[in-house]
């Protein structure tokens, strides 16, 4: 069972060390910069090496216990070397907080600990990018790919949809992570350009496309993208939030077969819809209540935020928990929700509520007509009852594991509403949450340690869709 988890294993650590390298090229040829990442790559390597060896070379069967095992063993091994470069680049900073920082950023979660942000050495500030922009891609091969394999929350529903690519035991799994890496890779330079042209400078422009198109959220600076006030700059980074939180098999389909896939798809429609509605909302609410802001500024810092929020992203361009109680309550609502399946975003995700209408509706129709023949579908799909069923007990471990973790964090001490808003803002990858401690103008660093390692395992949870991380803790898996 753990020959495939090691094999991948040492794939993953061999290629994260790579990609450790990466900011050596803006270290100016600071040499201990330099020795920082490389110490780190190196012990990626050992990690490979070790595991590669521990693993045998015969063939091995895509089962589920073995691929539950693998999807979390490798997400826990990027999280702890992936906190190596703050670790040996910070030497004052606690290692609760570099696994912190670290899981926040492979989770695209997007929660920080660090201030200083500003005057932090550049090779840092981009291995936080790339730690997001890595973890984006991680998340949608996983739920391309894997997620639907194990039938885990409701993703069988998309084993269909993505049939030309999801059929790991045809060997399809390299034309996966072809297709998908191409067109992130697109999105995220046609991200890097506009920002240029809007007047970031190279870097800002190279970090904030990263942590954008990977809906992470990681900034280079302390005052996140409230540092850029330009609405133009905020309607740009709405509309690539928007296409990181949009499938991306869809996109793959729709240049395949030169059509509107994506448009045509029930769950974009919705995510669109979604938006305009509570963006709509929000500027009204703004605009009826006394502001000392242009209508243009309101519409584009509320379209950012919510977008923000609702594409699990968590920049922040103004503090909105200043924008009075109707606003607040609309992205407390927001934050649940997520966007769509297959993309980055993390949160619930917009398809588990469609779902969840079908089964209701579908619930009271018969209890008025008991008789009543019901066709169940969904984007012209027939819906089979393991899916919703998949579905409804996804939900059922979000709400636990909300209700857990809240209490959890009371118990450090925290006030209700910081635990209240810390555990839903980690669970669903959103960023920050609310209050003065962690919200959009505070910082996660102020929080007692075992607050941050109940935090680290929620984002976790979260990422790996609570059933993948949960199952593998479970009297039945390790059953022969």
């Amino acid at each position: 069972m753990f020959n495939l988890p090691f094999r991948i294993g040492s794939f993953i650590m061999l290629m994260w060390g790579s990609i450790m390298l990466i900011p050596i090229m803006v270290t100016g040829g600071n040499l201990w910069e330099i020795g920082v990442f490389v110490q780190s790559a190196v012990c990626c390597y050992f990690l490979s090496w070790l595991l590669g060896r521990l693993s045998s070379d015969y063939q091995v069967t895509m089962e589920p216990r073995p691929l539950f095992l693998a999807t979390s063993i490798n997400w826990l091994l990027m999280s702890f070397t992936g906190a190596l470069p703050y670790v040996f680049s910070m030497p004052g900073l606690d290692f609760s907080d570099a696994l912190f920082e670290s899981i926040s950023g492979v989770t695209t979660t997007g929660s920080t600990v660090i201030t200083g942000l500003d005057s932090l050495p550049m090779s840092l500030l981009l291995w936080r990018s790339i730690t997001q922009w890595v973890g984006g891609i991680g998340i949608i091969l996983m739920a391309v790919a894997v997620l639907p394999y194990l039938k885990v929350g409701g993703m069988r529903l998309f084993k269909t949809e993505s049939s030309e690519w999801a059929q790991l035991d045809s060997g399809h799994i390299y034309k996966v992570a072809k297709y998908i890496s191409l067109t992130y890779f697109t999105i995220t330079l046609l991200c890097y350009l506009v920002y240029l042209i809007l007047g970031m400078d190279w870097f800002d422009a190279l970090n904030h496309s990263l942590s954008t198109v990977s809906t992470g959220g990681y900034s280079t600076h302390d005052q996140s993208f409230g540092f850029y006030q330009q609405p133009s700059m905020l309607i740009a980074a709405s509309i690539f939030m928007i296409l990181g939180g949009c499938p991306f098999f869809l996109y793959i389909k729709s240049i395949q077969h030169r059509s509107n896939d994506v448009f045509r798809d029930v769950q974009v429609r919705l995510f669109l819809k979604l938006i305009l509605v509570m963006v709509t909302l929000v500027c009204v609410a703004r605009l009826l209540s006394p502001h000392s802001e242009g209508a243009w500024s309101i519409f584009a810092n509320s379209t950012f935020n919510i977008i923000s929020v609702i594409t699990t992203t968590g920049y922040a361009s103004q503090d909105y928990s200043t924008w009075g109680s109707f606003s607040l309550l609309i992205f407390a609502f927001l934050t649940f929700s997520g966007a769509c399946s297959g993309s980055t975003s993390g949160g619930i995700k917009l398809f588990r509520f469609q779902l969840l209408y079908i089964y209701v509706k579908e619930h009271l129709v018969s209890a008025v007509h008991p008789k009543c023949i019901q066709s169940r579908e969904y984007n012209h799909r027939p819906v089979s009852e393991e899916v919703l069923v998949s579905s409804l007990a996804f939900l059922f471990f979000v709400m636990l594991s909300w209700f857990v973790c809240t209490m959890l964090l009371a118990a450090c001490g925290l006030d209700p509403v910081t635990a209240i808003s810390g555990a839903l803002t980690a669970l669903m990858n959103v960023g920050p949450g609310f209050g003065n401690t962690i919200g959009p103008a505070g910082n996660f660093g102020a929080l007692p340690t075992p607050a941050k390692y109940i935090l680290c395992g929620a984002m976790l949870l979260g990422r790996l869709e609570y059933l993948t991380l949960v199952v593998i803790f479970s009297r039945e898996f390790w059953k022969w």
